[in-house]
């Protein structure tokens, strides 16, 4: 195990830039994840962990191939994109994209830029069951340090798919699921009145809502009844009700 005492170490260079960059990310196959529930997480659901930065004190057990550093409090602090980590920090191979399997629903996420958004819907699709989520437009980065926090662990489990929009009509064709989308228009329909079983659901964000483009492509504009004197509900609690309404009937 390496002992890493100086600022300069090329692993502390690559661990602060998977932090802060995600064209290094995509570079270098990695992300970054933080500590031991997540390791372990990560390790029991086959993610390939390729490293592990100790704080202070390493701890035993079946890491599988990861190289591992020890670092002191300072210098561990200064590598940790987190405030007062306990650690470890650790990377991940990035998986690859294969082609999915037969999907019954899917959560499609345009233009949510707030990672922590992003990372609630995945960790809420994997416990309704949802097939997959899909991030199309300038959606946060996926292996983004607080993105992959807020998952809590989810992003080893879940289906999550990258696409540009110009390949969703016809991957959502391919899959036999007709796309509603969640939209503050006239004529969107009560989505107590419509199935979701069998469906992808799109949802935009709090301040732009889904594009113009997307929601041409939506069979139906589907909407959560709410008070007429309230605010809309940030994408992460709408996307979380729309799925609870896409597997109700399973319930």
């Amino acid at each position: 195990m390496e002992q890493i005492t100086s600022r300069k170490n090329a692993y502390v260079r690559h661990v602060r830039q998977l932090a802060a960059d995600g064209a290094y990310r995509r570079e270098a196959g990695e992300y970054l994840c933080d500590g031991r529930k997540t390791l372990r997480e990560a390790l029991a659901f086959g993610a390939r962990v390729t490293s592990i930065l100790w704080k202070e004190r390493a701890e035993e057990g079946d890491w599988g191939e990861a190289v591992q550093y020890l670092a002191p409090k300072e210098l561990f602090d200064y590598a940790s994109p987190m405030v007062s980590s306990p650690g470890p920090l650790f990377t991940v191979a990035i998986r690859g994209c294969g082609k999915p399997g037969r999907l019954r629903r899917a959560l499609i996420l345009e233009g949510v830029q707030d990672p922590g958004n992003v990372g609630t819907v995945i960790r809420t699709a994997n416990a309704f069951g949802i097939d997959a989520v899909i991030l199309t437009g300038d959606c946060a980065d996926l292996y983004q340090p607080k993105t992959v926090r807020s998952t809590m662990g989810a992003i080893f489990r879940q289906t999550v798919l990258q696409m540009p929009l110009s390949e969703l009509p016809a991957f959502l064709r391919g899959q036999g699921l007709p796309l509603y989308g969640a939209a503050l228009a006239a004529e969107a329909e009560d989505v107590r009145a419509l199935s979701l079983a069998h469906a992808a659901v799109a949802v935009g964000s709090e301040g732009k809502g889904l594009s113009g483009e997307l929601l041409s492509l939506c069979e139906k504009k589907i909407i959560l009844p709410m008070r007429p004197d309230s605010e809309s509900l940030n994408a992460a609690v709408a996307a979380s009700v729309l799925m609870w309404e896409m597997t109700a009937k399973e319930r």
